[in-house]
């Protein structure tokens, strides 16, 4: 299970309570979340009970659900104004380097379930205490350019807590303006792509976060979020620049 002293089990975990969420854009968030993450279970018949809570629902949901090759925390600040937790991977990495993304990482032996994974590598990265997460819910699988299938959680986490980077992974930690992000339009970016010896310049979506440019996989998690909790349709593509005259 989790390795950090601060851990909590997957038992312990809490689970939010849409109709306790004062703040009118992460209730709605949650009602959302809550009902994708619920629809995707193969046995609904098995939550058939009155006695069961919409808690232990979404928590036997997460756990039922098969393990991805990794798991990122999607971390939202509960609050008037809420933020989204990004992180800026470091420099010497070998995959992603110094691109932007989500706290999380690869599926351990031991971690059991796609939350515990995404809460594990979250604390490492960040040094967030798995138990100051409560729970929304998860969000489709998303696939990332070396092919291994990605799983976000979705959490709420309190304002204020104190953060650090791992720097041997995390060279900065840094948040978006969540409600801003379901207004502001996306730019388009331009990055260097080679495959084989040739080099393409590859044009896709992208946000500008903090001086931050977010695309690729976590720009496509940002925009399945913003499209389950809110119904924003966003075109996401990758298109070569036609550079002939």
């Amino acid at each position: 299970m989790l390795i950090h002293p601060q851990s909590a089990s997957f038992d312990e975990l809490s689970v939010v309570v849409p109709t306790l969420i004062r703040q009118p854009t992460l209730r709605k968030l949650a009602e959302r979340v809550q009902h994708e993450t619920l629809n995707a279970v193969t046995s609904p018949a098995m939550y058939s009970s009155y006695n069961t809570s919409q808690s232990a629902r979404i928590l036997d949901s997460l756990y039922q659900t098969p393990i991805a090759d990794a798991s990122i925390l999607v971390a939202i600040t509960h609050e008037r104004h809420p933020k989204l937790l990004l992180t800026r991977r470091a420099a010497h990495m070998n995959s992603h380097a110094g691109e932007v993304s989500c706290a999380g990482g690869k599926y351990e032996i031991g971690d059991g379930n796609n939350v515990v994974t995404a809460l594990r590598e979250a604390c490492e990265e960040t040094a967030l205490p798995p138990n100051k997460v409560q729970l929304l819910g998860q969000l489709p699988i998303q696939t990332s350019k070396s092919g291994m299938s990605v799983r976000p959680i979705v959490a709420l986490i309190a304002p204020g807590l104190v953060l650090v980077p791992e720097m041997g992974e995390i060279s900065r930690i840094f948040w978006a303006d969540f409600e801003k992000l379901l207004t502001q339009p996306t730019v388009e970016y331009s990055v260097e792509y080679t495959m084989q010896d040739e080099t393409s310049t590859i044009l896709t979506p992208s946000w500008q976060v903090e001086g931050e440019t977010v695309w690729g996989l976590t720009g496509r998690v940002i925009a399945s979020l913003l499209e389950t909790g809110f119904d924003r349709q966003l075109e996401w593509y990758y298109r070569i620049q036609n550079t002939r005259l």
